[in-house]
């Protein structure tokens, strides 16, 4: 950061013509397969469609690489234990046809993102993501890798992100809310820690990420932020995602406590300065999405207040 504005990591252009290198290139029994750019608003990664059940995954920048060998490793362990479809690797990509970065293809899942508009008082979905959390935070995660860098440390105790957070702050210090925001962050992270077992998170769970097919919920992309950690990380979709009572149903199932509930509405708060600080001037909806999330937790603590 110069001159307290950002610094942005220069992101790889890739398309339809590269994918189709890269797959006839190392993988030679697909290359006779169509390839379609999958039109999303990712962060990370460029999908492309090869067949009905496949998808090549090339990430936009080395940071985004480092994921493909862990969920490799973890995601077939993982999916027995879990009640919705996720994307399973079945190919490891290298570099190569000059994308300097490993690559990965894994299973298509059938199903449209969520949208939050349509989906924030949703009791339904809320219920089937309490049983999709759930289930992932009760799967055994002896061996699991701890959160850290690989993960963009979602999971780790609140504490460790203070100092960071505090720094988006003063890059958002022309946003007229910035101390109502400061305040809300002070209070949240304050609640107890995590005192129990590292559990399997997702660490991401967001409206893109989330599948419905006939009104209910069918699948979890992107694992890359998959880790042992705190569960409070993955409770923060209470306020990125639900509303109303689908939020008051989302507490009652999953029967969270108080402290809990609060370090989950930190790390909500997270999400949304980090994705306002960053993407403000660059991605309006991503932007959007950032201050969206901020509102939601300024409104419950104001709620809270009266």
């Amino acid at each position: 950061m110069a001159d307290g504005k950002p610094e942005y990591a220069e992101e790889l252009r890739t398309d339809v013509a590269l994918a189709r290198r890269l797959v006839a290139d190392q993988f030679p029994q697909w290359s006779s397969l169509p390839v379609v750019r999958v039109e999303a608003d990712s962060t990370d990664n460029d999908m492309y469609r090869l067949v009905e059940h496949l998808a090549a995954r090339l990430p936009k920048r080395e940071g985004a690489a480092a994921p493909i060998d862990k969920e490799h490793a973890w995601l077939p362990r993982l999916e027995p234990h879990l009640p919705l479809a996720i994307p399973t690797p079945v190919a490891r990509g290298l570099p190569g046809c000059d994308y300097p970065l490993p690559w990965g293809v894994v299973r298509w899942l059938e199903g449209r993102p969520l949208q939050f508009d349509r989906v924030a008082g949703d009791v339904g979905l809320a219920r089937d993501l309490v049983a999709f959390i759930a289930a992932l935070h009760e799967t055994d995660a002896t061996g699991a890798p701890a959160p850290g860098a690989h993960n963009h440390w979602r999971g780790v105790a609140l504490r460790a992100r203070d100092a960071h957070i505090r720094r988006r702050f003063e890059w958002l210090a022309d946003v007229p809310d910035i101390n109502a925001v400061a305040t809300a962050w002070r209070k949240d992270s304050a609640a107890a820690p995590w005192d129990g077992p590292p559990v399997w998170i997702h660490g991401d769970l967001k409206d893109a990420n989330l599948l419905e097919m006939d009104g209910r919920l069918s699948g979890v992309l992107d694992w890359s932020c998959a880790a042992a950690g705190d569960p409070a990380n993955d409770i923060a979709v209470a306020w990125t995602l639900f509303a109303g009572e689908a939020r008051a149903v989302f507490r009652e199932a999953l029967a969270v406590d108080e402290a809990t509930w609060m370090r989950a509405r930190a790390w909500a708060l997270i999400e949304g300065v980090l994705g306002l600080s960053y993407y403000r001037g660059r991605n309006d909806a991503l932007a959007s999405a950032g201050r969206r999330m901020i509102d939601a937790v300024l409104a419950d603590h104001a709620r809270g207040a009266d």
